[in-house]
């Protein structure tokens, strides 16, 4: 099975910017192309999993019930786009709390594989930060790297490690994908 592992805000939604947090449904604001990137993974045969820490809820930051119109809203309009993912993951958690889900550990990725009963033949991670590329570069996922979210190449030199595909957004990335491995 081929999967794509998505991170969310900063690949598929606007990056809030450093230590804040999209609290609410009219934050979320797709950044251009996302829809359409899904869209052609989708078409490849990709199963697609979003997998994004939200520690915002338990920061008190905003809700659960927040996050869930959060997440409808998105997967409403994919759906206005006739295209879905197959499932969202979240870590609700603190860094401190050190739970097993928070990237850049493999709670989520293994419970979405799990939770479809599959195998990952070939993945991707497309992430826009290195708690993203760790967690691929771990789970032995291809580790692609965003620069619509939170990374900026101008820190390149400051790289622990070179990902394994650098685009510039989402779109590009899955134009790539699907052309190489579709």
């Amino acid at each position: 099975m081929k999967v794509v592992f998505l991170d969310r805000d900063g690949v598929i939604n606007k990056y809030p910017g450093d230590m804040r947090y999209v609290t609410n449904a009219a934050e979320f604001v797709f950044i251009p192309g996302s829809i359409e990137g899904i869209k052609k993974l989708k078409e490849k045969g990709f199963k697609i999993f979003v997998v994004s820490n939200q520690a915002g809820v338990s920061k008190g930051i905003y809700s659960h019930k927040d996050l869930d119109k959060i997440t409808k809203k998105m997967e409403k309009a994919l759906k206005k786009e006739k295209v879905s993912v197959d499932g969202v993951y979240y870590c609700l958690h603190r860094q401190q709390e050190e739970c097993d889900c928070r990237k850049p550990k493999l709670g989520l990725l293994h419970k979405s594989l799990s939770d479809f009963n599959i195998k990952a033949a070939v993945s991707f991670f497309v992430g826009d930060s290195f708690m993203d590329m760790k967690a691929a570069q771990t789970f032995g996922a291809k580790s692609v790297l965003v620069l619509s979210g939170k990374e900026k190449i101008s820190n390149r030199n400051k790289w622990e490690f070179e990902p394994d595909y650098i685009f510039d957004n989402l779109l590009m990335a899955a134009y790539y994908i699907c052309s190489h491995y579709g």
